[in-house]
């Protein structure tokens, strides 16, 4: 249920911001709140490792003295504390250089409706009763197979966010969302030689969580399925990227067409709209206001009302993420992504993993990705990696201690098919993706 009195109280606090910074001579200003609460318990060897009880709060204030900007914010929500942090962000803002691009967003593009999401379900659990939930899903897992020799826990988190977004053009409203998870770790020994691997669910309503029990399944089988891994000859073949991990690519493309990379030219996408940068059968889209979605909201950390709308039509590039200062910088207009993406989804084809795995016929699988390494200016890209090599459509065995290479822009170009075994469980959606060739560096 929606906490109306917290929110209100947030409101009013919101409120009595704006009204100091205009005391304090800012021509406008924008301000948030928020309060967190949460529990989260893990055990590990069927015994309590810890217990935490979160309760979080924080404020911020940004002021605008004509082109002139300031921030500041405390986690002290009295009236004296409120005053000294406003007059900060004033100090700040006073000495600060004028920027043309500064300022809040227009007024016609503020949300003016709030649907119901049904991202807000309290899971009215208690220390002792998640403390039994993670034994049971850590029980499922070491209990698999017995070369499941350790654990590294399991965890169970629960949260509850309310927060209050508020802008001098008259912008004021507030929510509560939840988020909920489960999560285990085990490893595994054989000859020596160890593996460890996890899996975990979240939900804004925790009953539509996995169970534990095939949560702790989950890890000990992905644990279990890496014993005897070995490297690979270095070698050119096709590459099937995981769901899991396939998010990682399309977060590629995200950091590319944002407004910080654009307007500072540091995109390898640059000047790249109405252009084909995926084959035609590529559609990826933003829905905002999804039900349960995790990223589902009205309007973005500026108070622009979010839309659903392709990003990518047809594999052409249709659209940017920008906020409304990056788009100031553009000559553009925002495109209500202030903080992000909300639901970004790959469309899929008619492929489970299953036939994914058949159209790979030959080549790698990759399930887990280490390092940094892609270069956004150029689109190079170089990352550690372990998965499986499949045969004729069939897992061979793991592989580990490898590099995949290419570049963004050849790898985007030659996608071959996208799974239908969508990862729900982050802001972007998407199955598994085959990618016609890659570069593998092993022995």
């Amino acid at each position: 249920m929606q906490n109306y009195q917290e929110i209100n109280r947030l409101k009013n606090l919101a409120q009595d911001l704006l009204d100091e910074s205009k005391n304090q001579g800012a021509t406008s200003a924008e301000a948030s709140l928020s309060v967190d609460n949460g529990l989260s318990v893990t055990a590990r060897l069927g015994e309590v490792e810890t217990i935490e009880y979160h309760c979080d709060q924080s404020l911020d204030i940004t002021v605008y003295k004509d082109k002139k900007k300031g921030s500041a914010s405390t986690n002290d929500f009295s009236l004296n504390s409120i005053k000294e942090t406003v007059k900060a962000a004033c100090s700040i803002a006073n000495f600060s250089s004028e920027d043309e691009y500064a300022g809040l967003p227009e007024k016609a593009m503020l949300a003016t409706q709030f649907p119901d999401f049904d991202n807000n379900h309290d899971w009215n659990i208690d220390a002792e009763s998640a403390l039994q939930l993670a034994i049971e899903c850590e029980d499922s897992a070491r209990t698999f197979h017995p070369e499941i020799s350790n654990s590294e826990g399991a965890t169970i988190n629960t949260h509850q966010g309310i927060s209050v977004l508020a802008n001098s053009l008259g912008f004021l409203h507030g929510g509560q969302t939840t988020r909920h998870s489960i999560s285990c770790s085990v490893l595994a020994e054989r000859d020596g030689n160890m593996q460890r691997d996890y899996w975990y669910s979240v939900a804004s309503n925790a009953n539509n969580l996995e169970s534990v029990a095939e949560i702790g399944i989950k890890a000990a089988q992905r644990t279990i399925s890496r014993l005897g891994s070995r490297s690979l000859a270095t070698r050119q073949c096709p590459v099937l990227y995981s769901a899991e991990v396939a998010s990682g690519l399309i977060a590629s493309l995200i950091a590319a067409i944002s407004g910080g990379s654009l307007y500072r030219k540091s995109s390898f996408l640059l000047d790249a709209l109405d252009t084909q940068i995926f084959p035609d059968f590529i559609r990826i889209h933003e829905q905002p206001h999804l039900k349960n979605g995790l990223a589902s909201t009205a309007y973005d950390a500026e108070a622009v009302a979010t839309k659903t709308r392709d990003i990518v039509t047809a594999g052409v590039l249709k659209g940017y993420v920008l906020s409304s200062y990056s788009a100031r910088k553009l000559g553009l207009q925002t495109t209500g992504n202030a903080g992000g993406v909300h639901n970004l989804t790959v469309a899929s084809g008619g492929n489970d993993f299953t036939a994914m795995l058949k159209q790979l016929n030959t080549g790698l699988l990759v399930t887990e990705l280490m390092g940094q390494g892609v270069n956004r200016v150029t689109g190079d890209y170089s990352r550690g990696a372990s998965g499986f090599w499949v045969e004729n459509g069939q897992i061979q065995y793991p592989v580990e201690e490898i590099t995949i290479a290419g570049n963004l822009k050849d790898m985007y170009k030659n996608i071959v098919s996208v799974g239908n075994d969508m990862d729900y469980r982050s802001n972007i959606r998407t199955g598994s993706i085959l990618i016609e060739q890659m570069a593998i560096a092993g022995e």
